[in-house]
């Protein structure tokens, strides 16, 4: 970070993420659910939900109901954030039965020529405009074969579909493929290998610990701060005074900067903290750092998306009226 001048938080007002009351986590929370086999995502949130006792849940990309895996789930305003993981990759462990035996050599051939960017059309159930779009295949790869099955890892562009994959190799092959099982361990910066995944008994029991012994320890292993899932992205840190101006729509100009990263670059995505490290939301930047570093005024990024509740610091701004107002009084 390239601090731009110095500033004082105000201790009264938010939290440091990790240091929430239950209460403010279960606002700006994030769960890294391990989805079972047979449920709808929308049904497994809305469990969730009805878990912890909450009106707000929200999930970051669909897994089929026979799918299992990483299911990010935000909670309360923290499903604003979910947008962020879209812009990474995800990684899915696939077993597919190939209709008829083929030599290794020659399925290991065809299985690297989708490395790269593929054509996808989506299938007909699927929530999307049924168009040909391109999808990138960044890394894919044969594990392990046993007969006509087959286990693939495949790491991929946010929105790709591995049944289509399955689907095209077996055609390339000529033998057709079928896909048996799938399981997501990988969502942007969230992996399974890294972050451990949550099951829901596990949570069903945590809150009842928490509600019936007051004992909140197994509960904050198991709800992160929503803050978790912007890892590894450009940050700004705002002053206070600027946190409820930005959550009442305002963009983000070059004096309610407090520091910035050193890798920001214009059309980027950034995250915007406060003082506290709490997200608040994140945009586009808008200009470079060297303009941001030397000039006093000016549009630094424009908002894409605010996190952050209205009112959560105090409001020091005011509209053209209230300032007439205050001059009349004054």
């Amino acid at each position: 970070m390239v601090k731009l001048d110095d500033d004082v938080t105000n201790e009264k007002y938010g939290y440091y993420p990790a240091n929430r009351p239950v209460n403010s986590l279960l606002d700006y929370g994030l769960i890294l659910l391990d989805k079972p086999p047979g449920p709808t995502s929308h049904e497994v949130v809305a469990w969730v939900k009805r878990i912890i006792g909450i009106s707000k849940a929200g999930h970051s990309g669909t897994l089929d109901p026979g799918a299992t895996g990483l299911l990010p789930i935000g909670l309360g305003e923290g499903t604003k954030a979910l947008s962020i993981l879209l812009f990474g990759p995800k990684e899915y462990y696939a077993l597919a039965r190939l209709h008829y035996h083929i030599d290794d050599n020659k399925l290991d051939t065809v299985i690297s020529q989708f490395v790269g960017d593929i054509f996808q059309r989506p299938p007909q159930r699927s929530s999307v405009k049924r168009a040909t779009r391109i999808r990138t295949i960044y890394e894919i790869e044969s594990l392990e074969r046993y007969e006509r099955l087959i286990l693939m890892r495949i790491l991929c562009q946010s929105g790709t579909y591995i049944r289509k994959i399955v689907y095209d190799i077996g055609e390339i092959l000529g033998t057709g493929a079928t896909m048996v099982e799938l399981r997501r361990t990988q969502v942007s910066n969230l992996s399974e290998r890294k972050d451990g995944l949550v099951r829901m008994h596990d949570l069903a029991d945590a809150l009842e610990l928490y509600r019936h012994e007051e004992d909140d320890t197994k509960l904050r292993k198991l709800i992160r701060p929503i803050e978790y899932c912007m890892d590894g992205v450009d940050s700004v840190v705002v002053r206070d005074t600027a946190i409820d101006a930005l959550c009442h729509g305002a963009q983000l100009a070059i004096p309610g900067i407090l520091s910035i990263s050193k890798k920001l670059k214009v059309g980027g995505i950034v995250g915007i903290y406060s003082m506290k490290g709490e997200i608040v939301g994140f945009g586009e930047v808008a200009m470079t750092r060297e303009e941001i570093e030397s000039n006093v005024k000016g549009i630094a990024i424009n908002i894409k998306r605010i996190i952050m509740k209205p009112g959560s610091y105090p409001k020091s701004w005011h509209t053209s009226n209230s300032a007439a107002k205050e001059r009349e009084s004054g």
